[in-house]
């Protein structure tokens, strides 16, 4: 199992630096992860330095709360787009999923997949937040607005992602649509289990560790 090809190598802390993200971008050539994922703020500089490589610039958007309105969460991914974004990873309005309002939550989605226009585009349900119903639902929105991708977690909230909530994603979204492991992943024997639960991908801090077989302190 080439394990690089499944991460995303990521630094999405606020007070990430240039230097940092310089950092992440160099160890993403070396290991040919499948992503370096940043804030929009970095997207121009990894589209810029990763040119030329197979390595993908991914962003995120509404992140981490999801509470934007949908006009925003639009513009936001047109612009990540425009600055080299081959990737976005949205928040769904979690608040209208737990309300019942299912179909606020996939209009909400249907907005950045419209925007994205063929971009790939991954839905962060927010598993720890969420009753497995409401991530089956949740499943259900992101596949009928037409992503590409379903994704555990932003790594900001309660908890990131286990091997329960992945397989019960992979199981509800069948298997033409992608699904996404964030958080938890510190170990090769982490990702492995990620993969084996039904992850295509795998979004960590800790690509470097996980790829020399070393244990990362990071939670992310």
């Amino acid at each position: 199992m080439k394990l690089n090809k499944f991460i995303d190598h990521t630094l999405l802390k606020p007070e990430a630096t240039e230097e940092q993200i310089m950092k992440i971008i160099a160890e993403a050539k070396e290991y040919d992860f499948a992503s370096v994922c940043v804030n929009p703020t970095w997207v121009s500089l990894a589209a810029k330095e990763l040119k030329g490589t197979d390595v993908k610039v991914c962003t995120v958007i509404g992140f981490p709360l999801g509470a934007n309105t949908p006009a925003v969460k639009a513009f936001e991914t047109k612009d990540a787009i425009a600055n080299g974004a081959d990737e976005v990873d949205m928040v769904i309005n979690i608040g209208q999923l737990k309300a019942g309002n299912d179909q606020a939550v996939e209009d909400d989605i249907r907005a950045v997949v419209e925007a994205a226009n063929g971009t790939l585009t991954k839905v962060i349900i927010e598993t720890c937040l969420l009753t497995d119903d409401e991530k089956v639902r949740a499943c259900q929105a992101a596949v009928r607005a037409g992503a590409d991708f379903v994704k555990t977690s932003t790594g900001f909230s309660t908890g990131g992602a286990n091997v329960h909530d992945v397989a019960l994603m992979r199981q509800t979204v069948g298997p033409e649509i992608g699904v996404k492991a964030s958080g938890g992943a510190r170990s090769t024997e982490d990702a492995i289990a990620f993969v084996e639960a039904g992850a295509t991908r795998i979004g960590a801090s800790a690509g470097v560790s996980i790829m020399k077989g070393q244990k990362a302190e990071s939670d992310y």
